[in-house]
């Protein structure tokens, strides 16, 4: 072969390999889609508790329509998920899947992260607008997302807090056993903020959350667990700077919160006014390098860029706000930090949770 003829040969080549990675890009979307409808349908929670079976009776036990159960088993098949006998017309999911993709298998339940790709398709044409315009989208938007947000650190959060979490601030918890203030920032559903309530009666327990219908509903299981040390209360963060109450609290958390605020070093500087002389702050953040270069090899980047893209920057950004974006990264989070006055920050990485870094730092005199 003449050695002119080469360069067009492995130029051929490499567009019909970039061709190859376009398909599989819209075939594992498209699994991402049936995932998240098997996880919410509770399709692989039920097959994990069958034998190899037919479809109706799948769909008998699940409770669902036999028709949508053989089209979604059709799309597991053919995306490598569930196993087929075509003699018996036979599902099986393995139970090293079931393993990845049940409700029994958080943490490492990965079928709750299919759930994103839905959401974020939804607000799709309001992101298109603003690529175009300018501004965001509200959190308003995106009805899901702290249901989903919920399930995620029910999973990362809540599922390691006593063997992991906790322990990073173990001078702390005898503080909470015999009673301190604590503040949870961007508590959401507040699943961690409810847990430390019942586990530490006396201690009082404050979350601060911008959506409403998250308040609503973390108040009315504190309502129902009959929690009488803990309060909700709707606050925008932006001002936290200047409205936070001097030296309030002995501890305060930000789990997933700070990044997409809309004045992050506001809320950072609020965080350090609000703790009390040595009081501890424990934030988890995405584990990341603020330095696009140094995160090529991280295992999910393209989704958690995308997730920045499609909510946490966007989110922000309509508040008229920085726009950190998720993968703001390990470098300016301890920028931030030490600029909001936490010259000593611990930065740990946990076995149970590949994704976030946990600071933990306390306040002291300068």
């Amino acid at each position: 072969m003449c050695k002119v003829c080469m360069p067009i040969n492995n130029e051929a080549a490499s567009a019909d390999q970039f061709a190859d990675q376009l398909l599989d890009m819209l075939n594992q979307g498209a699994m991402s889609l049936m995932v998240s409808i098997g996880h919410r349908t509770g399709l692989f929670d039920c097959m994990a508790e069958l034998s190899t079976t037919g479809h109706e009776q799948i769909a008998a036990h699940a409770g669902l329509e036999p028709r949508y159960v053989k089209e979604w088993l059709a799309a597991m098949v053919t995306g490598g998920i569930v196993k087929y006998q075509p003699e018996q017309q036979a599902y099986e999911l393995p139970k090293t899947h079931a393993a990845l993709l049940t409700r029994n298998a958080a943490p490492d339940n990965i079928a709750v992260f299919a759930q994103y790709i839905s959401i974020l398709g939804q607000v799709e044409d309001k992101i298109v607008d603003c690529f175009r315009n300018g501004g965001g989208v509200a959190y308003e938007h995106y009805p899901r997302f702290h249901k989903v947000m919920a399930e995620d650190s029910g999973q990362t959060v809540l599922a390691g807090l006593n063997d992991y979490i906790l322990p990073l601030i173990k001078p702390v918890i005898p503080q909470l056993e015999t009673g301190i203030s604590v503040l949870d920032v961007g508590c959401g559903k507040a699943k961690v903020l409810l847990y430390l309530a019942s586990r530490y009666p006396q201690s009082q327990f404050t979350g601060y959350e911008l959506s409403a219908d998250a308040l609503a509903e973390a108040s009315e299981q504190a309502e129902k667990m009959a929690l009488k040390n803990i309060q909700f209360i709707q606050r925008d963060l932006t001002d936290f700077e200047s409205t936070a109450e001097i030296e309030q609290f002995d501890l305060v958390t930000a789990f997933d919160a700070i990044h997409d605020q809309a004045a992050p070093q506001s809320v950072l500087n609020g965080i350090y006014k609000t703790l009390k002389h040595n009081g501890t702050f424990l934030m988890q953040d995405i584990r990341a390098s603020s330095h696009l270069e140094n995160n090529l090899q991280h295992p999910i980047a393209p989704l958690l860029y995308t997730l920045s893209t499609m909510h946490c920057m966007t989110v922000s950004l309509a508040q008229d706000g920085e726009g950190l974006g998720t993968m703001w990264g390990e470098e300016l989070a301890v920028k931030m930090l030490q600029t909001a006055g936490f010259n000593e920050i611990e930065i740990n990485q946990l076995d149970h949770d590949f994704q976030n870094n946990f600071y933990v730092m306390q306040k002291k005199e300068h």
